[in-house]
């Protein structure tokens, strides 16, 4: 970890640098004047449902302009109410309960889905913030309910969870037998909340032999992480080493680094296991100490691309990134002040009219230019809710250190 002297000096000359260059953007940066915008913002977007008397749930901008709508199955439906529950958080105004529980419950199916892992993103983000808030009953029977069906897709002889299905679909032609994916790390904080609210320790356990194995087989030696590992569904082991959504097989996808930084750190701070916080730091250590990382931290979106500068940016993975500097920040004292002061620039700079959208503008999300799946020509550089969920959850993360 020795890595973190370099850091702290680039790092340091980097907030200073923008700090004296644009004076301004402190001020539209700070976590007031974000709120303040997001509730205008997405409160067009309420309004404008209310107005036509439907319950939607935006995604982001289709090609044509139009915005995309998630329906309940869809992995991303759960960012747009826990983006709602967040600003009920921010702003303790009930407004945003009333419109969190209601987009919320129109998610009630997910909870026995298990034909795909993103379940915990669909109700964590959903019920697991309502329920942080409001202690409803009946969210904390969706969230045990939730946890069972993420638990079907573990494979004890593979010790993970199973992330897609390979009978059908782009997945049934790539030869894999049983993928797992470094998103799925962000599915295991459902596990633990489940565990605790249910007193099962199973849940627990495969969330913590998931953490383990991931470990042990998604990471090069430099600690960039694989998209997706392939395992033999007989014996276990490794068959492929692969992307989905990267560049390429050894390229180091950026929203994929993010994912795993963040996922760490979570599994830190429910097992207190240091080998989960080593990991998470050495990530960050990458993530900073890389070359092609941009002045503004805000990474393109795979960071082999051979394109760069002349390629998309993904603000999601900056998001997600900056929300999980946050966190690591209260479990590292002797690094806090530099974790932080990283996670303050990313949201500093996605604050910025680089990527902030204005009032009005970009369908009402917030931030702009994002990349969903390039390989697959799918959602590149528009506004994607989860980088509006994981800026909120950063601003909400960054106000708690502050008070």
């Amino acid at each position: 970890m020795n890595h973190f002297f370099k850091l702290t000096l680039v790092s340091a000359c980097m907030i200073s640098l923008f700090s004296c260059r644009n004076p301004k953007t402190s001020s539209k940066g700070s976590i007031e004047a974000n709120i303040e915008f997001a509730s205008q913002q997405i409160g067009r977007e309420i309004d404008m449902m209310n107005a036509k008397g439907v319950i939607l749930n935006p995604r982001t901008i289709e090609k044509d302009g139009s915005t995309r709508y998630n329906t309940p199955e869809l992995w991303t439906s759960g960012f747009f109410p826990g983006s709602l529950w967040y600003l009920y958080e921010l702003t303790g105004d009930n407004k945003w309960k009333t419109e969190a529980k209601k987009i919320t419950e129109t998610l009630d199916t997910v909870q026995y889905l298990t034909w795909h892992h993103d379940v915990g993103f669909m109700v964590y983000c959903s019920y697991g913030n309502g329920y942080k808030l409001t202690k409803n009953p009946i969210y904390k029977k969706v969230i045990i309910q939730a946890a069972k069906s993420l638990s079907t897709r573990f494979r004890p002889n593979i010790g993970a969870i199973q992330s897609w299905n390979i009978q059908r679909g782009w997945q049934a032609k790539r030869g894999w037998q049983c993928p797992v994916i470094i998103d799925n790390m962000m599915n295991l904080e459902l596990l633990f909340e489940a565990s605790k609210l249910s007193g099962d320790n199973n849940f627990r356990d495969i969330a913590i032999k998931h953490a383990e194995t991931t470990l042990a087989h998604h990471f090069r030696p430099d600690h960039s992480c694989y998209h997706v590992i392939d395992y033999d569904t007989i014996t276990g082991q490794v068959r492929n080493k692969v992307t989905a959504q990267g560049y390429a097989d050894e390229s180091a996808w950026s929203r994929g680094q993010g994912w795993a930084m963040y996922g760490y750190t979570l599994c830190y701070r429910e097992t207190k296991d240091a080998k989960f916080m080593n990991k998470a730091e050495d990530i960050a250590a990458y993530l900073f100490e890389h070359t092609r990382m941009p002045k503004d931290l805000v990474p393109y979106w795979d960071f082999d691309c051979p394109k760069i500068p002349n390629t998309p940016r993904d603000a999601s993975a900056a998001a997600v990134i900056a929300s999980a500097l946050y966190e690591m920040s209260t479990y590292c004292p002797e690094k806090s002040e530099k974790y932080k002061a990283l996670a303050d620039q990313i949201v500093e700079n996605l604050s910025s009219d680089a990527y902030r959208a204005k009032l009005g503008e970009n369908n009402n999300f917030l931030l702009m230019h994002s990349a969903g799946s390039i390989p697959h020509g799918a959602e590149i550089d528009v506004p994607l809710n989860y980088a509006d969920y994981y800026f909120l959850e950063a601003l909400v993360r960054k106000r708690k250190l502050e008070q």
